[in-house]
């Protein structure tokens, strides 16, 4: 269970995160509160770059902010071919995708709650 100190500290790196991807001029973002949903972080973060060179850009930029901010070193992977690049700062997942490839893999879909007549019955 995650203490007030844990909650506070994740919500300061998605700020933190969120000013960064505004900043460089990400497209799209999405934050998701994954909070009680699953172990793998508190937030995820999906956007969008409009080329390989920009997507590669804020993720590299981004991974520089939590470790000057923070002193964490994020992982981040899949800059190199700058598609879909993964940035691991713990508490928050981002995800930085050309918009091809965005709605190719349609990520944020999976963590947004099922309702209406698609609905499956749970």
């Amino acid at each position: 269970m995650a203490t007030a100190a844990d909650t506070s500290t994740s919500d300061a790196l998605l700020a933190t995160i969120l000013k960064s991807l505004s900043d460089d001029k990400a497209e799209d973002v999405v934050q998701i509160d994954l909070r009680g949903k699953t172990e793998i972080g508190d937030y995820m973060v999906v956007c969008s770059g409009r080329s390989t060179r920009q997507v590669s850009a804020i993720s590299e930029k981004l991974a520089q902010t939590i470790k000057d901010t923070y002193g964490r070193t994020a992982r981040v992977e899949g800059k190199d071919a700058g598609d879909w690049v993964l940035i691991d700062t713990g508490d928050v997942i981002v995800h930085v995708f050309r918009p091809e490839v965005r709605e190719f893999y349609q990520l944020e879909k999976m963590w947004q709650p099922v309702s209406g007549p698609g609905a499956a019955a749970g």
